[in-house]
C-alpha cells in the first residue's frame, strides 16, 4: 500500500520545482555539477517497442541511488528507485526532448511507496530522455544516479477529436504543456483544499475550481494531475448530483482547454464519474475510473472536440437487471460532435458505450479506435443519428453483441478484431436482430459498412457469423465494402425505416489523416506497451478465464472483490 502521496519529507523540494510550471521555466537550476561523477553505464531497463515488452536498453550511471526500473512511455517517463538510510528526501531532474540542460520536476511527482520511491514526468515531447535521481541531506545535494537514452513516444492523435483542432485540452499536439498552462496536483487529501489562480480569481477545490469556467471569461488551459485513489466524498462537491465531476461551459461549445490525467500507474477515481457539458477542447487520459454512480465519462450536452483515451473503467455502481455492472462506462450524447475514444480499456463492463440519444441536430462525428473490449457485454458502440468511425478495436470475449446501428446512424467498421464475439455487428431489426424481432433494439435501423475485420474464435451458434449484404440484400449486418473507399449504394437500405448509409468516411472534406494497422496485429498492438488502458496496464491486475468468461455476462465476483477492496498500490 501506498505511504501518505506528499510526505512531509518530499516537501523540501518545493524550492526547486516552484508551482505548477516549473517544467517550463528556463531559469529553473540545473543539477550541482559538483557532483556529474564518472558515469559507469550498465544495460538495464527499458523501453519498449509499438505493440510488445521488447526491449531497448537504456543506460545507468549508479552513484549511489539504486534506480531500479525506468522507461519511457506515451509522453512521460518514469524512475523507481530503493529509499536511502537518513536521507531527507530527494530531487529528480530531467533533460532532453524540451529540455536542453537538466530541469527539475514537481515536488508532487516524487512519490514513495512501501519499498520504493517513484517519480512520473509528464508533459514530454517525442525523443530520448535522460534522468537523475538526487538524494538530499541536510539541505544540499548528496548522492546521486543517473538513467539515460529513455525513449518516449507521442499519443495518436488521430481521429474526429483533433479534425481542424489543434491542441485538444491543456497540451499541444506535441505533448508538451500549452505555455499558460495551470497546472494542479490533486489527491484524497487535498481535493477539498486545492487552489488554482485562473484569470482574476483564487478558487479551492477541484470542482470550484473547474466551476470558474462556467461564466465562460477563463480559457486557460488547465490540467488535474490526479495522484493516487480518490473517493466519493474526497472532493470539495459534486457538480453533478447523479453523475460526480462537472466540467460545463456557459455556453454550446464553449472553449475549455482542460485535460484530467493520472499521474503513474494507479491513479484512480472511485464511486463517481465525470460529467461534460457545452465544453470543447477537453481531454481525459491515464486514469482509472471504478464502480462510477451512473457513467464513468458522460459527454452530455452540446460538446466538441473531446479526446478520451488511455482509460481503465470497470464496474459500476451495481444495480438490478441490467445495470448489474454500473450504467455507461463511456456515452456521447445529445449533440456531443468530434470525439475520439481510443486505446481505453474496458473490464467486463456492461453498457459500455452509448453514442446519439434521439435528439441530435447532426453532423456529430465520432471515433473509436485501438480500444480493448475485454469481456464487455453489450454497446461497443451502439450508435443512434451519430456517423461513427471504429476501426482497430479489439473485441476479446463479447458475451452479448459488439456494434449496434440504430435510428438511422451510419458506421464504419474498419479492421476491428472480434474474438469468441457472439453478434458481433448487428442492424436494429434485421440480420442476426433476431432476424428482424428487434431482440436487441426495437428502434429503426442504422447501416453499416464493414471493411477488413476478422471474425476469430466464433462459437457453434449461427449469431457469431455475419450475415452480409451480399448473402441477403434485404435482412443482413452489414454492407461488406471490397476496398476501403467503396461506398455504399443508396439502394441500399435498411429493413426498418428505410435508412441508407452517408458514406461520410469517403467525403475528404469530413475525414481525418490516419494509418490503420492490419487487423491481424489488433490484439497484440492494442494489449501491448502501448496499447489500451494506463501506463503498464494500471495497478489493478486480473486475468480472465475465457473458458468462462467468453459466455458469462455476470459480473464476476472475484474482479468485483478485488475492485471493492482497492485502496492504493
Amino acid at each position: 500500500m501506498k505511504k501518505n502521496i506528499l510526505l512531509s519529507v518530499l516537501l523540501a523540494c518545493t524550492s526547486m520545482s516552484i508551482g505548477a510550471q516549473s517544467l517550463n521555466d528556463s531559469s529553473s537550476p540545473s543539477v550541482n555539477k559538483a557532483h556529474s561523477n564518472v558515469e559507469h553505464p550498465v544495460n538495464l531497463f527499458a523501453t519498449n517497442d509499438q505493440s510488445t515488452n521488447n526491449s531497448a536498453s537504456s543506460n545507468v550511471a549508479d552513484n549511489g541511488v539504486s534506480i531500479i526500473e525506468a522507461k519511457g512511455w506515451l509522453e512521460s517517463v518514469y524512475v523507481k528507485w530503493m529509499p536511502l538510510e537518513g536521507v531527507d528526501s530527494y530531487r529528480v531532474y530531467i533533460k532532453g526532448g524540451q529540455y536542453t540542460d537538466y530541469m527539475p520536476i514537481d515536488a508532487e511527482l516524487i512519490r514513495a511507496y512501501s519499498g520504493y520511491m517513484r517519480a512520473d514526468i509528464p508533459g514530454l515531447k517525442a525523443g530520448s530522455y535522460s534522468l537523475k535521481v538526487v538524494a538530499i541531506k541536510g539541505g544540499g545535494e548528496t548522492l546521486f544516479s543517473e538513467v539515460t537514452a529513455l525513449q518516449v513516444k507521442n499519443y495518436s492523435r488521430e481521429g474526429f477529436a483533433h479534425k481542424g483542432f489543434s491542441g485538444v485540452g491543456a497540451y499541444n499536439d506535441d505533448g508538451s504543456l500549452k505555455s499558460n498552462a495551470v497546472v494542479i496536483y490533486v489527491n484524497k487529501d487535498n481535493a477539498k483544499t486545492v487552489t488554482a489562480h485562473l484569470g482574476n480569481g483564487s478558487f479551492t477545490g477541484l470542482q470550484s475550481i473547474l466551476n470558474a469556467y462556467q461564466k465562460g471569461n477563463i480559457t486557460t488551459p488547465l490540467v488535474v494531475r490526479v495522484l493516487g485513489l480518490i473517493k466519493n466524498g474526497d472532493t470539495d462537491t459534486f457538480g453533478s448530483s447523479s453523475e460526480g465531476i462537472q466540467i460545463k461551459g456557459k455556453k454550446a461549445d464553449s472553449e475549455m482547454n482542460i485535460t484530467i490525467e493520472g499521474i503513474g500507474e494507479d491513479a484512480t477515481i472511485y464511486g463517481f464519474g465525470f460529467l461534460v457539458r457545452n465544453a470543447k477542447s477537453v481531454e481525459f487520459r491515464n486514469l482509472g475510473i471504478m464502480r462510477a454512480m451512473d457513467d464513468g465519462i458522460s459527454l452530455d450536452t452540446d460538446n466538441s472536440n473531446i479526446w478520451i483515451h488511455h482509460i481503465d473503467v470497470f464496474y459500476g455502481k451495481s444495480g438490478s437487471g441490467d445495470h448489474a455492472k454500473g450504467d455507461g462506462a463511456i456515452d456521447v450524447k445529445t449533440n456531443s460532435k468530434f470525439v475520439t475514444i481510443d486505446h481505453c480499456h474496458f473490464w467486463d463492463t456492461g453498457k459500455t458505450s452509448m453514442a446519439g440519444m434521439k435528439s441530435e441536430s447532426g453532423p456529430n462525428y465520432i471515433t473509436y479506435h485501438h480500444n480493448w473490449f475485454d469481456h464487455s457485454d453489450s454497446r461497443h458502440a451502439r450508435v443512434r443519428t451519430m456517423s461513427v468511425h471504429m476501426w482497430n478495436n479489439f473485441y476479446d470475449g463479447c458475451a452479448k453483441y459488439g456494434i449496434g446501428a440504430t435510428m438511422g446512424s451510419s458506421i464504419f467498421s474498419e479492421n476491428n478484431y472480434f474474438r469468441a464475439t457472439k453478434e458481433p455487428i448487428l442492424i436494429s431489426r434485421q440480420g442476426n436482430d433476431a432476424n428482424g424481432a428487434g431482440k436487441f433494439s426495437g428502434e429503426a435501423g442504422g447501416m453499416i459498412k464493414e471493411y477488413g475485420s476478422i471474425f476469430a474464435e466464433k462459437g457453434t451458434a449461427e449469431s457469431y457469423s455475419p450475415i452480409t449484404y451480399a448473402a441477403n440484400n434485404k435482412s443482413f449486418d452489414f454492407f461488406q465494402a471490397t476496398s476501403r473507399d467503396e461506398k455504399v449504394p443508396s439502394s441500399v437500405v435498411s429493413l426498418n425505416g428505410g435508412n441508407t448509409y452517408n458514406n461520410f468516411d469517403t467525403t475528404s472534406s469530413l475525414m481525418y489523416s490516419y494509418t490503420p494497422d492490419a487487423t491481424s496485429m489488433v490484439p497484440e498492438r492494442v494489449t501491448g506497451y502501448y496499447g489500451a488502458g494506463r501506463l503498464n496496464h494500471g495497478s489493478l491486475k486480473f486475468k480472465f478465464d475465457n473458458a468462462v468468461e467468453d459466455n458469462n455476462s455476470a459480473p464476476i465476483p472475484a474482479l468485483e472483490a478485488l475492485i471493492d477492496n482497492y485502496t492504493e498500490k
